[in-house]
């Protein structure tokens, strides 16, 4: 009596990309081998393969890892018409391999040395197509890699891995970008490495406040790193340095070119800069979905997505009755989208001509929301005029009420662990404030 006979299955179609690599002949002489995997295409590049791709007929692309154009918008291209990536590694750089890999969202990858494995690892990558990447997409949980990441950081060393402090508030100019500059230049006033990171998707303006001519946006040149799966080697490149302990990460250069930035770039970013210290982040006011198609997000997703990946936000809203009612407003959508994070409020602008104690302002405020603290910042417009005229930090333009308030602010967010090295609040960052300054002289010139 014969045996049942299972009905024949279809082979795994696949496109491979080796560029030339001397793989490319071994992988196709394996493939040969096998009934369950056909070889459709030998693509000349990844320009090749997307199109190929895009024909709807290969379940499966198996490409060098350094192919140029491999990228995340390549790989989603990839997956968005049913071709499960696999990449292959070479035997000298395993590891590195595997991690560019993970940051470009490819979960399948083979040794070159062990090309019997790489059929199997195409079945197992068409069979299971939802199956999660071996390492994270955005790169493994930093840990012992940080210090890896760190050891290449320009200003500063790495040193323990920091935090997200976002700074949010509603519309109506209550002081996210004044206040996220002096909350940064206070922690590095405390010899902690901090980063300032412009995120608002409608034209940040952290660059001017600083006096920083570059013309180049240190968020969009983050955008193509991560795009390339190079964000962590290349982070560096993305900053620019104020001091020893200050690094600026600036905006976008206009408001038009907030659709430049990736969806996960930030969240990518946010990654990357706690593993070398702490990261302020100056955001939009607009919390609303905005993307009318599901697969192209909106231009709010910058904000969302840094109050999303906040370790503690610093919520900031003005104490005339116009702000503190948009400052209600903004704290209840805000229990919407957080998780339990820290919420410290802080009302920004506080005189006493508005005939309000801070006990008033305190009992309006408290009742719209979770808050873990309440913080005052003086309207010290004087000193705020002129750190803005001069394009400095706060804590550059000297010692006043306003600093005073910042420095009560940090003491909350991070109590130090012993006094500064310096009385003055402008110590240590002259250098670099000097050259930035005399720059911008020889260039208005």
């Amino acid at each position: 009596m014969s045996g049942l006979v299972s009905g024949p299955v279809s082979p795994v179609v696949v496109l491979i990309v080796g560029g030339g690599a001397a793989w490319e002949s071994e992988a196709l002489r394996r493939f040969d081998e096998r009934r369950d995997v056909v070889v459709l295409k030998r693509c000349v590049d990844v320009d090749d393969l997307l199109a190929a791709a895009s024909a709807g007929q290969a379940d499966a692309a198996v490409v060098g890892i350094d192919a140029p154009g491999l990228d995340a918008a390549a790989v989603d291209h990839l997956r968005t018409h049913g071709v499960q990536p696999v990449a292959v590694v070479p035997s000298d750089a395993v590891d590195a391999g595997r991690l560019r890999a993970s940051r470009v969202g490819i979960g399948g990858v083979v040794d070159e040395a062990a090309l019997h494995l790489l059929a199997d690892a195409v079945v197992a990558a068409v069979s299971t197509p939802d199956a999660p990447p071996t390492v994270p997409r955005h790169g493994p949980a930093l840990g012992a890699d940080a210090d890896a990441d760190g050891a290449t950081a320009e200003p500063g060393t790495a040193g323990p891995r920091g935090r997200a402090l976002v700074v949010w508030g509603p519309a109506g100019a209550p002081g996210r970008t004044t206040l996220a500059a002096a909350v940064a230049a206070e922690l590095a006033r405390r010899r902690r490495r901090t980063i300032l990171l412009d995120a608002d998707p409608y034209g940040g303006t952290v660059a001017q406040q600083l006096g920083i001519l570059d013309e180049v946006s240190g968020l969009l040149a983050a955008t193509r790193l991560a795009t390339a799966g190079t964000l962590a080697d290349g982070f560096a490149s993305v900053q620019r340095g104020l001091d020893q302990h200050l690094s600026v990460v600036t905006g976008l250069p206009r408001a038009d070119r907030w659709a430049e930035v990736r969806s996960g770039t930030l969240e990518h970013l946010l990654d990357v800069g706690r593993a070398h210290g702490d990261v302020v982040v100056d955001t939009g006011a607009i919390l609303e979905e905005d993307g009318l198609d599901p697969g192209r997000p909106g231009r709010n997703r910058l904000t969302l997505e840094a109050v999303g990946g906040a370790d503690e936000l610093l919520v900031v809203g003005t104490a005339d009755p116009v702000g503190l009612s948009r400052l209600a407003r903004g704290l209840v959508e805000l229990d919407e989208v957080t998780g339990g994070v820290p919420v410290r409020v802080v009302v920004n602008r506080m005189r006493p001509t508005l005939g309000w104690s801070e006990k008033d302002v305190a009992a309006m405020v408290r009742g719209f929301g979770r808050v873990a603290s309440l913080h005052f910042v003086p309207d010290d417009r004087a000193a705020v005029d002129r750190a803005l005229v001069a394009g400095r930090t706060l804590l550059e333009s000297g010692d006043s009420p306003v600093t005073r308030a910042v420095a009560a602010l940090v003491d909350a967010l991070a109590p130090p662990a012993a006094p500064p090295s310096s009385p003055s609040p402008t110590a240590g960052v002259a250098g670099a404030t000097i050259r930035r300054r005399r720059a911008g002289r020889d260039r208005r010139r």
